[in-house]
């Protein structure tokens, strides 16, 4: 398998946090292949965008929260077509309310997307990667998976569980050759973020004691790292991006 090319998948690649992931490690010389849910002309845009700047990108429509259908994508598209060296679960959702208030089906679809995604996601990916005794995974949590946040049990919840996997799967894996880790961002200056009526987002900087958002770009930085030769060391670590905002 030394003729195929070292490739790295990310879930969710085609908007914030996720298109800085898939431009960045193809900047570093990976390939990638990243997925997306619905948006076709935005993931389009990404995987051009990134080639435009000498990157190797290919774009998958594929709903994580279907684990069946990961499986079945892990074994057509990645075992024994590239090799795959870097896993990085950024796929996400939010449902936000008020515990009170908050209906199953919206507890049950961030879990099953952040969660059950990222877990259908990391143990196909693992399967191949202990066979060639290398690999590295990659879980974005968050900064409200650590200290939780109002109005967003389900989320908070999500992001958490994806804490005790990463250091899990670190313990399972480590013989092989494979280090899972964790990022978890602040906030970060998304579409989401932009959307924040002014008295909200200025309750939010108050909490970050560098005073600004996070760069998505900053967190691609940081997952970049955790993929390289450099971080060959570090396994079953949380490295917070979050501007000094621990909580």
């Amino acid at each position: 398998m030394t003729d195929l090319l070292e490739t790295a998948v990310v879930t969710g690649g085609s908007r914030g946090i996720g298109e800085a992931l898939v431009k960045r490690l193809a900047a570093d010389g990976w390939q990638v292949y990243f997925t997306y849910v619905s948006n076709a002309d935005k993931a389009e845009q990404v995987r051009r965008e990134a080639e435009e700047q000498g990157g190797r990108v290919r774009a998958f429509q594929l709903d994580v929260s279907r684990t069946e259908d990961v499986a079945t994508w892990f074994k057509e598209e990645i075992k024994g077509v590239v090799n795959l060296g870097a896993l990085v679960n950024n796929a996400g959702v939010t449902r936000d309310g008020l515990l009170l208030r908050m209906k199953d089906r919206d507890w049950e679809d961030v879990l099953q997307v952040n969660l059950n995604g990222a877990f259908a996601c990391l143990r196909e990916a693992s399967k191949i990667m202990v066979r060639r005794r290398q690999g590295r995974i990659i879980n974005i949590t968050s900064v409200v998976g650590q200290s939780g946040n109002p109005g967003q049990a389900n989320y908070s919840a999500s992001k958490a569980g994806l804490v005790g996997l990463t250091k899990s799967a670190a313990a399972e894996l480590a013989s092989r050759g494979i280090t899972v880790n964790a990022v978890a961002p602040g906030f970060i200056a998304t579409e989401m973020t932009q959307e924040l009526d002014e008295q909200t987002r200025q309750a939010y900087l108050s909490r970050i004691p560098l005073g600004r958002f996070g760069e998505a770009w900053e967190v691609a930085a940081a997952v970049s790292w955790l993929a390289s030769a450099e971080a060959g060391f570090i396994t079953g670590h949380v490295l917070s991006v979050n501007g000094g905002m621990y909580l």
